[in-house]
């Protein structure tokens, strides 16, 4: 079945839908030809920007927190599918708020499960982040239980209850947060681009190919996995030299002239991000593009059974070291491009 095929005619609900990542994937879920595509947000002026932008019939929006659960319920009545993103993402924030991030990443979290569940939900896809592994933050220890919650789920009902998974992003690079569109911006105000650590390094991932990770993942979840995209590492100085060298003469200034600033990492940020655990290595499976890491819960062995015989054990290990092949300055380049910073 093609990924058209799929999502035609369905009723598919995003949470957290006017995000940067939530956005680009309604816009991509409505060129797929769904009945209807309900989308619930906090942020009032970017569901109105974005339900302006899109004038289509097909597109529901609500402003709605998925933090209240009378609220949401009835919004589930007839869904499909579900994408969840809603969720406080910011790392100082939710490290300085961490009330906030229980309440809307782990509750509201569970809120949709139990909405889900209700509303005879065919499948929720979650979006996670691979700071949920080994967590030092409380944003990542909030997704990693997430995660649990959601595995957990798929116990409830089986026969005829909504599957559950998860996605597990690196860096979605050009997205609100992320450090491109800041370095852009001290660049264009002649430096310093200020960089937490000379040796930080994260997996990155294009938006375009986070978006095509989800929307397959929602073809292909059979309960309780976590799907993680083959990414490439960035070197996060390199990336910030790079972009310094092409964007600085644009704005007028000698690349020499702009200097980086090592500021220190941020309270329980890591050098390096892990995409996944020794014990979740056991059980992970290889395919084209991505790794499946298969539920641990005994009463979903029959998920690890069908990736036993559909994909391939293969050798994961630098999914754990997080050696995985670094992008040069060309690959740099070559993504600053495509992203249109060039």
């Amino acid at each position: 079945m093609s990924t058209n095929a799929f999502y035609e005619n369905k009723v598919i609900l995003v949470t957290g839908g006017a995000g940067s990542v939530g956005t680009e994937l309604v816009r991509t879920l409505l060129e797929f030809n769904p009945r209807d595509l309900v989308l619930i947000d906090t942020n009032e002026g970017a569901v109105y920007d974005l339900e302006q932008d899109l004038r289509s019939r097909r597109l529901s929006t609500f402003i709605a927190d998925v933090r209240d659960k009378e609220r949401i319920e009835p919004l589930f009545e007839g869904v499909d599918l579900v994408f969840h993103l809603a969720g406080l993402k910011n790392l100082p924030m939710c490290e300085y708020n961490p009330c906030e991030a229980v309440k809307t990443n782990i509750e509201g979290t569970n809120n949709v499960i139990d909405a889900c569940l209700r509303g005879n939900v065919e499948k929720l896809i979650f979006t996670s982040t691979g700071k949920a592994v080994k967590p030092t933050t409380v944003y990542g220890a909030s997704k990693l239980l997430a995660e649990r919650l959601l595995a957990l789920a798929n116990t409830k009902h089986q026969d005829q209850g909504t599957i559950f998974a998860s996605v597990r992003f690196g860096n979605v690079l050009g997205s609100r947060g992320s450090v491109l569109p800041l370095f852009k911006r001290q660049i264009a105000k002649g430096g310093p681009v200020t960089v937490t650590h000379e040796d930080m390094v994260r997996p990155g991932i294009l938006m375009s190919e986070a978006l095509k990770l989800i929307t397959r993942v929602a073809e292909l979840a059979r309960g309780g996995e976590v799907f993680i995209l083959k990414m490439r590492l960035l070197r996060i100085m390199e990336l910030a030299k790079v972009m310094i060298e092409e964007l600085a003469p644009k704005y007028g200034y000698d690349c020499d002239a702009i200097k980086t600033d090592v500021i220190g990492i941020k309270v329980g940020e890591k050098l390096r991000e892990e995409l996944m655990t020794e014990s979740e290595q056991q059980r992970a499976y290889e395919t084209n593009d991505m790794v499946v890491i298969a539920p641990e819960l005994k009463e979903l062995a029959h998920i690890r059974e069908f990736y036993r015989d559909s994909a391939s054990r293969g050798d994961i290990t630098p999914y754990v070291k997080s050696d995985l092949a670094f992008a040069n300055r060309t690959d740099i380049k070559r993504l600053l491009k495509h992203l249109g910073y060039l």
